[in-house]
């Protein structure tokens, strides 16, 4: 499985890389969200997991984006900051999981593991729920 890992935090971004990598998965990592929107629009995951707060795009505006381009590629935000009243107001924005920092490498492998379930069958590409009034 592919996945890709989104945190302009240098020591997080590549622990993840590493823990996952670790575990068999073929990860890449991007630098903030602009930079990961732009991997996302380059290649196949199957997965993408994101910090909120990132310069130039921030977690929540990269899954915007992946939304409006229907989209349905799952999403794991992990971050000290979840924008929760952003979920509530917008919930088709409302990432499959979410990993409260600090996080164990045992959160995150569990959380990846949940949100890949081999029944999911999810290629990331199939057309997403958006509101009717966009």
């Amino acid at each position: 499985r592919r996945i890709l890992v989104v945190d302009d935090d240098s020591d997080t971004r590549q622990l993840s890389v590493d823990v996952l990598a670790g575990f068999g998965y073929d990860v890449e990592a991007a630098i903030d969200g602009a930079a990961g929107w732009e991997a996302l629009q380059a290649s196949n995951y199957d997965l993408t997991i994101t910090d909120n707060k990132m310069p130039r795009m921030t977690g929540l505006e990269m899954i915007e984006q992946l939304r409006s381009a229907r989209m349905t590629l799952p999403v794991i935000m992990a971050t000290r900051h979840l924008p929760t009243n952003e979920f509530m107001r917008k919930p088709w924005l409302k990432p499959k999981a979410t990993l409260q920092r600090p996080f164990t490498n045992d959160d995150l492998l569990e959380a990846v593991k949940k949100v890949l379930r081999p029944e999911d069958n999810n290629d990331g590409r199939k057309e997403a729920l958006l509101p009717k009034h966009v």
